[in-house]
């Protein structure tokens, strides 16, 4: 965490749902347009997930990996959680099974850890007199 910093647990648990139910809904949409599955569909639902994990780590406003990454992990196991409760009773255990869950799980952890790199970040010599 940054210097004298806790871990803020509305970001923790609020972004774990949104990236959550945001995936959801773009999954959902490609079954009702019998998308999913496709190379368009797998384009698709990157492209959200890629987008939705960086604007949760940017809304961080971190700059460091470091600090980023227990949020991240956090995010994970949100999601995770939240699969048992929401997919297993439909689906069963076996969808911890397929790779592409897995794949995920860590694309939720590791892109945000490159979000503070896609913030404008002010040289410090534009604040000195």
């Amino acid at each position: 965490m940054a210097h004298n910093e806790v871990m803020r647990y509305g970001a923790l648990l609020g972004w774990g749902i949104v990236i959550y139910a945001v995936i959801a809904l773009a999954w959902s949409g490609l079954m009702i347009y019998e998308l999913d599955g496709s190379i368009v569909g797998l384009v698709f639902e990157l492209f959200v997930l890629i987008t939705v994990t960086i604007v949760a780590g940017r809304s961080l406003r971190y700059d460091s990996w470091r600090d980023i990454l227990p949020y991240s992990c956090g995010w994970a196991l949100v999601m995770a959680l939240l699969d048992a409760v929401y997919s297993v009773p439909f689906s069963g255990w076996d969808i911890y099974s397929d790779w592409s869950i897995w794949a995920g799980y860590a694309m939720v952890v590791f892109l945000p850890l490159i979000a503070h790199k896609t913030r404008a970040h002010k040289d410090i010599h534009e604040y000195q007199s």
